[in-house]
């Protein structure tokens, strides 16, 4: 089993607190920079502590998360606030991968069942700090969760552990590094979770090198070739082309060196080696457009090395996002990658929102309300059923690209992105 090293957060009035008494802004309380830090520091998983007092806090704290979802890379699980199934199903639509109940609560005791039978026992944990508890209501806890959370800092973590069956992720407030990383190495713990660890200062890809050293199977970047096998220049380099990760687009080309090379596999941050200062160079480490590692590729001949990559900010010392932004020539052409169309069709609409345009379909579907988009998505999704039955393709083809163009103007009246719906079904 490869372990995970968790980081988390407490939510309470739309911002980021520290500890459960949530008195303290965590730095500045601002939930989303703290969210990608975490996710583009190391971070293995998300927790979320809902720390709402009322249900408006709570929709708040809801708000945040579906937002959280659509910054961060890793998976995120949320608790807190649970009183029914509905409210579990509000948190797994809002993108967590896994929602616990607190077994502080009889009431969530009670639905551990009833949420398991109707999300999968894979989408359910539970989170406690008590050995009684856990022990009383272990049969239960086996049969219908996946993980339980242990608030560990007042119970023997080894004795705890091997009481269930599930996997175990021990939370401290109070342990250090050392004292975390011996947590993990602990039989049926699935990764360690703790303020250590979700301080914005500590290094988590230092602790995952730490960790594995000790024999602990844990996901750090780590190169399936060695700097041997590369074939380099005259002067000892390759040649890095560097890709969003995202929409594909060409940011740069840079240069790296043996030492680049392995800072950038070590850090996760892409680091190249200066031609002209004749230096080591992380990109963004003094301008804070910093791109993170998602994938590296090496060519047919070991020769160039194609990284994709989340890139903050620009990614060009001219401040342009990419630093092929001059056009030598262009010869015209209908553009058929699915996400660009998608997301160009998409941004097109967007943009009728902010700036009316007389006379536009879009614009009039817009004023007209809900009901109207409603009505004519079912109207088209009525036309393709009828299309389907004509064995001529090219009728059906037209009804659906109706129907996705009215389901766009539909995404964009509910603030659903393209972004969202690829995560969704990337989850599943």
């Amino acid at each position: 089993m490869q372990k995970k090293i968790v980081v988390h957060m407490y939510l309470k009035n739309g911002k980021a607190v520290t500890g459960f008494d949530g008195k303290e802004l965590l730095e500045d309380g601002d939930v989303m920079s703290i969210a990608q830090h975490y996710s583009n520091n190391g971070a293995d998983e998300l927790l979320i502590f809902d720390l709402s007092d009322d249900d408006v806090d709570h929709e708040q704290s809801l708000n945040l998360i579906r937002q959280i979802s659509r910054v961060i890379d890793i998976p995120m699980s949320g608790g807190g606030h649970i009183k029914n199934l509905e409210d579990v199903k509000k948190l797994l639509y809002a993108g967590c991968q896994q929602v616990f109940l607190n077994y502080a609560k009889a009431a969530n005791i009670e639905l551990t069942e009833e949420v398991s039978k109707r999300f999968g026992k894979e989408k359910i944990a539970i989170c406690t700090d008590s050995f009684a508890q856990l022990q009383a209501n272990k049969a239960r806890v086996n049969e219908y969760t996946s993980r339980v959370i242990l608030l560990c800092d007042e119970v023997d973590v080894r004795t705890t552990a091997r009481l269930v069956e599930v996997p175990v992720l021990p939370v401290s407030t109070r342990a250090d590094r050392h004292g975390l990383l011996k947590l993990l190495m602990l039989d049926n713990i699935c990764g360690v979770c703790g303020d250590t660890f979700s301080d914005l200062n500590e290094d988590l890809m230092a602790a995952k090198l730490e960790a594995k050293k000790h024999g602990v199977e844990i996901n750090t970047f780590e190169s399936n070739m060695s700097w041997n096998e590369l074939k380099l220049n005259s002067d000892g380099m390759i040649p890095v082309v560097v890709q969003d990760y995202k929409n594909l687009e060409v940011l740069m080309v840079a240069y790296m060196n043996r030492e680049a090379f392995e800072k950038t596999v070590e850090s996760g941050k892409m680091t190249y080696w200066s031609r002209s200062r004749n230096e080591l160079w992380q990109k963004g480490a003094t301008s804070g457009h910093v791109q993170y590692v998602k994938q590296l590729s090496i060519d047919c001949d070991n020769d160039t090395i194609l990284a994709k990559v989340q890139q903050i900010g620009a990614a060009c010392h001219t401040g342009n996002r990419s630093c092929f932004y001059r056009e030598i020539l262009k010869k015209d052409y209908h553009e058929t990658n699915p996400a660009i169309v998608f997301d160009h069709l998409y941004k097109l609409i967007e943009d009728r929102k902010q700036h009316p345009k007389e006379g536009s379909y879009t614009n009039y579907l817009l004023e007209q309300g809900i009901d109207k988009i409603l009505k004519k998505v079912g109207e088209e999704a009525t036309e393709i059923i009828i299309a389907a039955k004509n064995p001529n393709p090219e009728e059906i083809k037209y009804e659906i690209s109706d129907f996705l163009y009215h389901v766009m103007v539909l995404m964009s009246e509910r603030g659903v992105t393209w972004d969202d719906i690829t995560r969704e079904l990337a989850n599943r």
